[in-house]
């Protein structure tokens, strides 16, 4: 008798598990998050010299920093909770017009702190990427103002 329930058992799943699969085929409409194009960001230090590093979409430029342990004196000492401004990046006058979010009453109350402060100024843990903002060039203080000391 449970020979007989095991056929009867795995007829009544394999059509289940079948239908699953080519449902499951037929909705995929765009890559895995794991296969998106990387996005270049490069940052460009006050003596000249420039890092390019990689990011996905949906990181911070913090993200990439950290990620790709891009050397940046005292970058991001707050971890991203908006409570020291040492993040703080200079965007050309169209990067800072392309960005989607614009920033907080938060970030600039701690723009306000940060050092070299410009017109352009935003906070990379603020900054998302998104696909548009492949090969975004920022620019690196010389210095950095921990807004917490």
């Amino acid at each position: 008798m449970s020979l007989i329930l095991k056929s009867l058992a795995s007829a009544a799943v394999r059509p289940r598990l079948g239908a699953l699969l080519v449902g499951r085929s037929n909705f995929a409409t765009n890559k895995p998050a794991l296969q998106k194009e990387p996005i270049t960001v490069t940052f460009a230090r006050a003596g000249g010299e420039k890092i390019t590093a990689k990011g996905k979409e949906g990181d911070t430029l913090l993200d990439v920093v950290v990620n790709n342990e891009v050397d940046l004196d005292g970058f991001g000492a707050c971890e991203g909770t908006l409570t020291c401004s040492t993040c703080h990046l200079i965007l050309s006058k169209a990067d800072y017009d392309r960005i989607p979010n614009k920033p907080t009453d938060e970030e600039l109350d701690m723009l306000d702190l940060a050092f070299d402060l410009t017109d352009t100024s935003r906070l990379g843990c603020q900054i998302t990427l998104t696909k548009e903002l492949n090969g975004l060039e920022v620019k690196v203080p010389s210095t950095v103002n921990d807004a917490r000391k």
